[in-house]
């Protein structure tokens, strides 16, 4: 087993469509005192000034409209002379961050780091059209490959679509109502999170009715971009010990993985072996069975960038057999203590997910590492959800045709005691 790396601060701004206050290393700020005042709850007393390196998340220099943002965040955090390092890799930018920030600490070169991650991505001005968005969509889309795909074509939207279009050839799912359920599920968790963005309580056929993006994703299976920012403080265990802090959460399993970036080349093309792999490493690092994880854990914060990427990685992460994602959330609608509804057995994406908290991509992986943090902790407000096994994943995955994934086990010492 790894060192122990423990979660004692927890601080995540609300997801917004846009901050006209602040600018991006403000939210950083916002989200560095919020894990602090966290983290002193248990009269630790650490200030900034205890905190000994910082990793962070950001996923693009467009989005900010900065190149190297993390230094000017890392003067106005108060983190000079210190070493910081930048991750970008997509949508699973946050998982990274936290898997480089358990590193940090388990490797010994800090016994306090803070892990950050922020996005602000709206303040992008097309000039032509007057609005945000094609500029925000612009920046995405140079993940791409930009010698074939991009002058094709190729958005999140279309990245992610060919992969559950795939799927569904394989193997029946997800059906556009099954999608629909996802975002019928996630908005709805999303009513119990005040710092969701996209709160709403919505019909199927809502969803069915909402415009086309990509067939079949219509508007309500997308997310939408946002901004804010998310930050955890990650300690030893001798640090743990000795600022008294009563009730960590434990990082016992990182896995991640990289795919092929070019979707053709892959050996199945509605199977993400990236997800597959990052699972598998992260649950058995945790001691945990692949197999049998489903009955293992009380919950998982997923990435549902798009409804039908929710549905195969009940599939990729070992929730249910390869094609019965679909069923699974179907045949579970409206039946508590089934499926993966807040009241099923394993909730999935109980915050609201990225379809209903809102998915500032820098941000994302650490406040979804966050939430389930807060859930072990049952410190999650409304949205918190039975603990009994004491143990729970967050989930990552994103660039070009999500070949990026990172999967983060988490167990408060109850989950430790039953191993």
């Amino acid at each position: 087993m790894p060192p122990k790396v423990g979660i004692i601060g927890v601080g995540i701004t609300p997801f917004r469509a846009r901050y006209l206050d602040k600018t991006y290393f403000e939210l950083a700020f916002d989200a560095t005192k919020l894990a602090l005042d966290d983290a002193n709850k248990n009269d630790a007393n650490i200030t900034h000034h205890d905190l000994e390196t910082t990793v962070y998340g950001i996923y693009n220099e467009l989005f900010e409209r900065q190149f190297m943002p993390d230094i000017f965040t890392n003067s106005y955090i108060g983190m000079n002379d210190k070493p910081g390092t930048r991750i970008a890799s997509g949508g699973a930018t946050g998982g990274y961050t936290v898997r480089m920030a358990f590193a940090e600490v388990a490797s010994g070169l800090s016994d306090l780091c803070l892990c950050i991650g922020l996005e602000k991505c709206n303040d992008c001005y097309d000039e032509q059209t007057g609005t945000t968005t094609p500029e925000v969509l612009n920046a995405i889309a140079y993940s791409a490959d930009m010698t074939y795909e991009y002058p094709m074509g190729m958005m999140a939207a279309s990245s992610y679509v060919s992969m559950v279009n795939a799927h569904h050839d394989e193997f029946g799912n997800p059906t556009e109502k099954q999608m629909a359920l996802v975002s019928v599920k996630n908005h709805g968790n999303a009513m119990k999170n005040p710092k969701a963005q996209s709160p709403m309580e919505i019909t199927v056929q809502d969803v069915l009715n909402s415009r086309i993006i990509c067939y079949p994703f219509k508007m309500l299976d997308c997310c939408l971009y946002s901004e804010a920012s998310a930050a955890l403080i990650l300690a030893s265990e001798q640090k743990v010990k000795e600022l008294g802090i009563d009730n960590p959460i434990w990082i016992t399993g990182v896995g991640a993985a990289n795919t092929d970036c070019f979707i053709g080349n892959r050996e199945s093309l509605g199977r993400l072996y990236s997800n597959i792999n990052a699972a598998k490493v992260a649950y058995k690092m945790a001691g945990l069975d692949y197999n049998n994880i489903r009955n293992q854990i009380d919950l998982a914060e997923l990435h549902d960038a798009f409804s039908g990427q929710e549905v195969i990685s009940y599939e990729e992460l070992g929730f249910v057999p390869f094609g019965e994602g679909g069923p699974w959330i179907e045949n579970s609608y409206e039946k508590p203590g089934e499926g993966p509804w807040i009241d099923g057995e394993l909730p999935c994406c109980p915050c609201g997910g990225l379809i209903g908290c809102g998915h500032a991509v820098g941000a994302t992986g650490i406040m979804s590492t966050g939430e389930a943090a807060l859930q072990l902790r049952e410190e999650a407000g409304n949205h918190q959800v039975p603990i009994e096994k004491g143990r729970a994943i967050s989930h990552s995955i994103g660039g070009p045709g999500a070949a990026y994934a990172a999967v983060i086990v988490m167990e408060n010492e109850e989950g430790l005691a039953k191993k």
